[in-house]
């Protein structure tokens, strides 16, 4: 093994990440120590469940939790929008930088607020690389039109299309485009040609879909990846259990 390829997805989760991330970043980097070899963040960005980016925290003096999530310009956008594509709103990101305060270190209330992307994604990658998470680490980021480019073919997918003014995240199946409006309900929207660089995979097509450019040879899969993930899709990958972590699915907020 000359250069392993040490990998872990996920979506952004968060504009401080959950604690599973962290917990995965530190398994990679233990793993490295061992073998050598490099670190890669398949940062799945094409997601477009506003779910993703609940941010929980618990208040400093009562102990109380909240859980804090962008706000969105439109119902479009917030349901139906990838995470690359739902925009953040300077009055959201003031309004929740006077409230940080109350949950999190003076530290990383500056580093919000020095944060200016434009966009859910970018928001969530740069404050991860502020608190210094991300440091000697690759990012492959799912919604990279070369990233598509270079992409395996996959059976089951999305396909990024202008819709009513924003970009949605249209499931492609019978050769419709389909919004998910819950339960056994969907809205087809209109569609022409597309290319590989509007496709994001499914849940069940993803691991191949991004296996196919980052071919690496170790991945640290969280619990829930451990249950739909088809490790025979990729015989020539180790898979290791991520590092477990208390409150995994609060924020990680430490200094």
């Amino acid at each position: 093994m000359d250069h392993p390829i040490i990998c872990f997805g996920q979506q952004p989760c968060g504009f401080f990440p959950k604690r599973f991330l962290f917990a995965k970043i530190v398994t990679a980097r233990r793993l490295q120590k061992e073998l050598g070899g490099e670190i890669v963040f398949f940062f799945h960005d094409s997601d477009h469940d506003p779910r993703e980016t609940s941010t929980i925290l618990r208040d400093r003096h009562s102990n109380r939790e909240v859980a804090l999530n962008f706000q969105f310009e439109n119902r479009i956008q917030k349901q139906f929008s990838p995470l690359y594509a739902k925009r953040v709103l300077p009055e959201w990101h003031e309004k929740t930088a006077r409230q940080l305060a109350n949950y999190v270190p003076p530290i990383l209330v500056e580093q919000f607020k020095q944060t200016r992307s434009s966009n859910v994604a970018d928001f969530c990658l740069d404050m991860y690389n502020r608190m210094d998470l991300l440091a000697g680490i690759r990012v492959e980021r799912s919604s990279a039109p070369n990233f598509r480019a270079r992409a395996v073919a996959v059976s089951d997918y999305f396909v990024d299309q202008l819709y009513e003014g924003e970009i949605v995240r249209a499931r492609h199946r019978g050769g419709k485009l389909l919004l998910h409006k819950g339960g056994d309900r969907f809205l087809e929207i209109p569609g022409g040609e597309f290319g590989s660089e509007q496709i994001s995979p499914t849940r069940d097509t993803r691991f191949v879909w991004m296996q196919s450019v980052i071919r690496c040879t170790h991945y640290i899969a969280g619990a829930s990846e451990q249950d739909y993930v088809n490790k025979a899709d990729a015989p020539e990958v180790k898979f290791v259990t991520r590092d477990e972590i208390s409150d995994s699915g609060k924020s990680y907020t430490e200094e």
